[in-house]
């Protein structure tokens, strides 16, 4: 248990010194955050009633998304998990710890987005923060699962922020957080359909706003997690030791099985 304490410390501690991630934890989605509510909200006042959930889910992105994937890969590459291996460190505490690390960062700049939402912007708050409260844990956990996965099947640090890049871009422009969905054209929802940020935003709006949604919250809320264990089952499964390792029990684009919840998601639209 000390052992993992000790390197869960290390690895929240790398959040705040190392300035890719700091950027990435804390300035980006902070920033973002303050961009949108002082220039978005002019522009859209109806952006209030979504402004703390949309923002909440963006901020998650850009730390599992965009900041988890390169350090899994530097590390590999760099040889470090072999002296973890030698060392005895289990493949699943190699993974799970850097995303609790960056799981809570996002945590920690999801609540500053909570607390300070209503005063500084007027965004509306939830109906039911325990709702709230759980679906922001739940988000976490599927995008650090999605993120833990992009870095286990990336073969170098470019390669990650394509595939991170392929999530997250989408979920910025037909994924229900910038626009509801009921202004995307009928073609276009099976599109957002393949995104988790779509379920994640209509499990907010369903059950901690309380208003009528597109996608049933409840269904969001079981292909996110779904998707979250799905995420982890592979990256556990899929992760190598080294990039010269040959025994890799499954080939990467395994990695696509990931995509079934979301499918039986759409499925069950």
């Amino acid at each position: 248990m000390s052992a993992f304490t000790n390197h869960f410390s290390f690895e929240f501690k790398t959040g705040l010194r190392n300035p890719t991630l700091m950027l990435m934890n804390y300035l980006f989605p902070l920033g973002f955050y303050a961009m949108m509510g002082l220039i978005m909200v002019q522009i859209n006042p109806g952006f209030k009633d979504t402004l703390i959930p949309s923002i909440v889910i963006v901020s998650i992105m850009v730390s599992t998304l965009l900041g988890l994937p390169g350090p899994l890969v530097e590390s590999r590459e760099a040889g470090i998990y072999r002296s973890f291996k030698i060392n005895g460190v289990p493949a699943l505490s190699i993974l799970t710890i850097p995303s609790l690390s960056t799981i809570f960062h996002a945590l920690i700049v999801s609540a500053i987005i909570a607390v300070t939402a209503a005063p500084l912007f007027d965004g509306a708050v939830p109906i039911s923060w325990v709702n709230f409260a759980l679906i922001t844990l739940l988000t976490a956990f599927t995008f650090g699962g999605l993120g833990m996965l992009i870095g286990v099947v990336s073969s170098s640090s470019r390669s990650t922020v394509l595939w991170s890049q392929l999530i997250f871009l989408p979920s910025m422009l037909v994924g229900g957080l910038m626009m509801p969905l009921s202004f995307l054209p009928e073609s276009v929802l099976p599109l957002a359909g393949l995104l988790p940020s779509t379920y994640a935003i209509q499990a907010y709006q369903g059950l901690a706003y309380q208003v009528d949604t597109i996608y049933d919250p409840v269904v969001s809320v079981l292909v996110l997690a779904a998707l979250g264990i799905t995420s982890v089952f592979l990256a556990t499964y899929l992760f190598s030791w080294d990039s010269q390792n040959s025994t890799r029990r499954g080939h990467p684009l395994m990695a696509l099985l990931v995509l079934l919840p979301l499918i039986a998601g759409i499925l069950l639209v």
